[in-house]
């Protein structure tokens, strides 16, 4: 099948896929209409509902509220061995979960590797930060906005649980108890009544918006500017990054910063460098033409902060150029008196800097802004000699080694922890 007739394929399994989700929301709704006097409470555990269908744990009207997160964090540390490497355990769940529900195969990418790596991420932090329920509930409400663009539902969440028990059986063995299953639910648990609530919380907020491509620039052979339109306003900020999903390439959705400020015509710009075979970058940067429609996911991030007027720095990597150049355009609309802005872009020669021409002329006869290409040398060396950034805001994006770097820097210099401003979760 060549490239077209994927595109094709893919769309039109989007197109239904869309289709399915409206209708299940309908069907829910009407429900709902039809059985006021239903109870609302939880049921527990699983069985045949009113309906002869199988029912499921309520995941929607949970409140942990009094999960003592610090005991089970310490039993599931305890006995974390039992069930390791979580890659292992992961496997196992997902391998059981398409057996037993084979119909939710295809809320899920082709290629699982991405989808492993983040789940096993999300372990690990639920673990690391279990014991600070408040703070991971924030996190996980917003984890939760987030994959109402997957279409995932409550229903979805209870054939994870039951899968993960079973893969925790299976790879404990012998070493298996009652006591840590219990807390792996819980913890589950906890995790998903933070995600639903924070998808209830959104409902007025689209799940994704369609947009057109309406340019698309090969500035080096693995780097394209891509510019896109959506159909109704996408409210992002600048310094902010969304998730793209390209049409060859269903369920699959990768970050980027956007790379300028919102505009009235609704179109915006993402800086993509393809960093290996396949993938929703190399979709964009090699197979993507003007009139391809993508869709966007919620924007996210708060790179910049609001109410702060103090002189910026800005420092940036490779495509971690994308937020900076929107927060000078931002800065050349609305400007806090007074405040100037210094940019550093980092590059490992003059050809590396893709996007030099667009900055140049946003600079013109704006004696606020000062660009820094640095070409040779670190560029957190570059930084902490260039000036006194004690009084400063700082903004930094690139790759994850660089970040480290500046912050490491200019935490040295004396610039206080909380005025280096990064997003952890925008890769790049």
């Amino acid at each position: 099948m060549d490239y077209s007739s994927q595109a094709d394929a893919a769309a039109t399994a989007t197109a239904e896929y869309d289709r399915l989700i409206a209708r299940h929301h309908a069907m829910r709704l009407r429900r709902q209409l039809l059985s006021p006097a239903a109870p609302s409470g939880p049921r527990s555990g699983a069985g045949p509902g009113r309906d002869g269908r199988e029912d499921h744990q309520d995941y929607g009207d949970q409140d942990y509220g009094d999960h003592d997160g610090a005991a089970d964090q310490h039993l599931i540390r305890r006995e974390l061995g039992a069930v390791a490497p979580l890659a292992d355990l992961i496997d196992r769940l997902y391998a059981v979960m398409f057996r037993r529900r084979p119909f939710l195969r295809p809320l899920f990418p082709a290629s699982m590797e991405f989808q492993q790596a983040h789940l096993e991420r999300i372990f690990h932090h639920l673990i690391d930060h279990l014991h600070q329920p408040a703070d991971l509930a924030r996190m996980l409400r917003q984890l939760g906005r987030d994959h109402r663009k997957l279409g995932v539902r409550p229903v979805h969440y209870a054939a994870f649980e039951e899968a993960l028990c079973a893969a925790l059986r299976h790879r404990a063995a012998e070493r298996w108890t009652q006591e840590l299953e219990a807390a792996w639910v819980r913890m589950l648990r906890f995790a998903v009544g933070a995600m639903v609530a924070g998808a209830d919380s959104a409902l007025t907020e689209p799940p994704y918006w369609h947009a057109v491509v309406t340019g698309h620039e090969r500035r080096r052979p693995d780097l394209a500017v891509v510019r896109v339109r959506t159909g109704e306003p996408y409210p992002y900020r600048a310094g902010q990054y969304g998730t793209v999903e390209h049409p060859t390439l269903p369920h699959t959705w990768r970050q980027y910063s956007m790379g300028c400020a919102p505009r009235g015509d609704n179109e915006l710009e993402f800086h993509v460098r393809r960093t290996g075979p396949g993938g929703v970058s190399a979709a964009l940067v090699e197979h993507t033409a003007l009139g391809d429609r993508l869709r966007l996911g919620p924007p996210r991030g708060s790179l910049l902060p609001d109410g702060d007027a103090r002189d910026l720095l800005l420092v940036a990597g490779g495509t971690g150029l994308a937020p900076m150049k929107a927060i000078v355009e931002q800065q050349a609309l609305h400007r806090p008196p007074g405040r100037r802005v210094h940019l550093f872009v980092g590059a490992r020669d003059r050809s590396d800097l893709y996007d030099w021409q667009s900055l140049s002329e946003l600079g013109l006869h704006k004696p606020w802004l000062s660009l820094t290409p640095v070409t040779a040398g670190r560029l957190a060396d570059a930084v902490a000699a260039a000036g006194d950034w004690r009084e400063h805001l700082a903004c930094v994006s690139g790759p994850a080694g660089m970040i480290a770097a500046v912050r490491s820097e200019l935490l040295a210099s004396g610039l206080p922890l909380e005025r280096v401003r990064f997003d952890r979760a925008a890769y790049r």
